[in-house]
C-alpha cells in the first residue's frame, strides 16, 4: 500500500481523490499495490469540497509524516510549490506535479534535488495526452527534428471560434471568460506564456535545452482579426497558437506564437478546447498526439498514471530523461535568425502610388511580395493584405518599424508567420 498527499485539493486534486477511490479496483490491478489517497491540504478548511479525505492546513505536518509515500503538487505559482516540492523531494517522498510554471523555471534543480527519488509531470504538458511519456521514452531511439503544439485550449477555442463564425476577438472573449474557459485576466492565456511554459518542458525532454520563458520568442493572438482570418482562408490556410521547436543545425528555434498553416497539415484539423502535437524524430517520421489540454478528469488522468508508474518502478529515473548528459550540446537560437515566410496587414491610405511606397520600403530588406489584397476599410483608407516569400526575421523586424514611420500608414502593422 502507497500512501497518497494531495496538495492543493482543487478541481484536479478533487478528481484524483475521487478516481482513486472510485476506479480502486483496476488501479491496485495495474499498479501492483493499493493506492490510497490519506490527506489532502488545503488554504481554507470552511470551503466545501467533494472529497472522502481527510483535509488539513497544515503543509508541514504532511511533508514531515513519514507513512505518506507520493505527494501530488496542485498548488500552481512557482515559488511556493518550488518549496513544498523541493522539501517532499528531499524527505525522499515521490512526487508527482502538474505544475507547468514551475517546471518552466526550475525543473532542472529539482532534476539534481530528486536524484533517484521519483518526480513525475506528465500532467504539466497538454493534459490528458501522454506527450511527456511519448518523448522522454516512446521516442528515445530518434533525434527529434521539430515538435508542433496546439497546447492551450482556451486560445484554440477562440480561433475555432473567429475562423468558424467570423467574430471578433474581443466578442469571443468575453464569451470565453464567460463559460470558464479564460480568466478574468486572461493575459496568461492569450499572450502565449502558458504554451511557453509546456514548450521549455518538451524542449528539455527533445534537446536537453535549459531555457527560462524569458529567453525565447512569446506572441499570442490579442491582434488577431476577421481580416486576417478571411486572408488566411483565401490561402488554404488557418491561424493557430503554436509552440514550436525546430532543430537547425546544432541550434534550436523555440517559440510562440500564431502562425499561418496550411490547412491540410493534421495539426491544423485540431480545433475547440482540444490540444494536439506533432513531434518528427529523425528514424520514426511525425507522429501526433491529440486529447484534452486541461480538465479535471483529464488532467487526473495523467497524475495517477505517474502515480501507478512510481508504484510499479519504485524508484525514479533521470526526470527530464538522460541518464548522462547528451553528447551533442544543443545552443538556443536567436529569434532574429528565424527564416520562414510573413503575412502583413497595414493600414494605408487609399490612394495612388501607396503600394509601391510598400513595396519599395520592404525591397530595401530584402523583403519580396509574394501575394496581396487590398480590401478597403472607409473612404480614404484600405486594409493591405500580403504575403512574403521567406525571409529572415531581422528583416522583417526592421521593415516593420519603417513601415510604423511611413506617413502612408495609419496605425501599427500587424504581423503573423507563415509556416513553410
Amino acid at each position: 500500500m502507497l500512501n497518497i498527499a494531495i496538495i492543493g485539493v482543487g478541481t484536479v486534486g478533487t478528481s484524483v481523490a475521487q478516481i482513486l477511490q472510485d476506479n480502486k479496483d483496476v488501479i491496485t490491478a495495474r499498479a501492483g499495490c493499493e493506492l490510497v489517497p490519506t490527506v489532502g491540504v488545503v488554504s481554507n478548511l470552511d470551503k466545501k469540497r467533494d472529497v472522502n479525505i481527510r483535509l488539513t492546513n497544515d503543509i508541514d505536518s504532511v511533508l514531515n509524516d513519514e507513512s505518506i509515500d507520493i505527494v501530488v503538487e496542485l498548488m500552481g505559482g512557482v515559488d511556493k510549490p518550488f518549496e513544498v516540492v523541493k522539501k517532499a523531494l528531499q524527505n525522499k517522498k515521490a512526487v508527482v506535479t502538474a505544475n507547468k510554471a514551475l517546471l518552466a523555471y526550475h525543473r532542472y534543480e529539482l532534476q539534481d534535488i530528486a536524484a533517484d527519488t521519483a518526480f513525475e509531470y506528465e500532467a504539466a504538458v497538454a493534459g490528458g495526452i501522454p506527450i511527456i511519456n511519448a518523448l522522454r521514452d516512446g521516442l528515445g531511439a530518434n533525434h527529434i527534428l521539430g515538435i508542433k503544439g496546439i497546447m492551450n485550449g482556451t486560445c484554440n477555442y477562440m480561433l475555432t471560434k473567429m475562423i468558424n463564425e467570423g467574430v471578433e476577438y474581443d466578442q469571443i472573449l468575453k464569451e470565453s471568460q464567460e463559460l470558464g474557459y479564460a480568466e478574468a485576466d486572461p493575459t496568461f492565456d492569450v499572450g502565449g506564456f502558458d504554451a511557453a511554459h509546456k514548450l521549455l518542458i518538451l524542449a528539455s525532454i527533445a534537446y536537453g535545452l535549459d531555457a527560462k520563458p524569458e529567453d525565447i520568442l512569446i506572441e499570442g493572438i490579442q491582434d488577431i482579426s476577421s481580416a486576417d482570418i478571411n486572408f488566411a482562408k483565401e490561402f488554404n490556410y488557418t491561424i493557430k497558437l503554436l509552440t514550436i521547436a525546430k532543430k537547425v543545425g546544432m541550434e534550436v528555434e523555440l517559440r510562440v506564437h500564431p502562425v499561418f498553416i496550411s490547412q491540410d497539415e493534421m495539426i491544423a484539423k485540431v480545433d475547440g478546447v482540444m490540444n494536439g502535437v506533432s513531434v518528427i524524430g529523425d528514424k520514426v517520421g511525425e507522429t501526433m498526439y491529440y486529447g484534452p489540454g486541461a480538465g479535471g478528469d483529464a488532467t487526473a488522468s495523467a497524475v495517477i498514471a505517474n502515480i501507478i508508474d512510481i508504484a510499479r518502478r519504485g524508484k525514479g529515473s533521470p526526470m527530464l530523461g538522460y541518464q548522462i548528459p547528451l553528447e551533442s550540446n544543443f545552443t538556443l537560437a536567436s529569434a532574429d535568425s528565424i527564416q520562414t515566410k510573413y503575412y502583413l496587414r497595414l493600414e494605408v491610405e487609399d490612394k495612388c502610388g501607396v503600394l509601391s511606397q510598400i513595396a519599395s520600403i520592404l525591397g530595401e530588406r530584402n523583403i519580396s511580395i509574394e501575394t496581396m489584397n487590398q480590401k478597403p476599410l472607409d473612404d480614404d483608407r484600405a486594409n493591405l493584405l500580403l504575403s512574403t516569400h521567406v525571409c529572415k526575421e531581422v528583416d522583417i523586424k526592421a521593415a516593420l518599424k519603417d513601415l510604423e514611420n511611413e506617413k502612408a500608414v495609419k496605425a501599427k502593422p500587424v504581423m503573423i508567420r507563415i509556416d513553410s
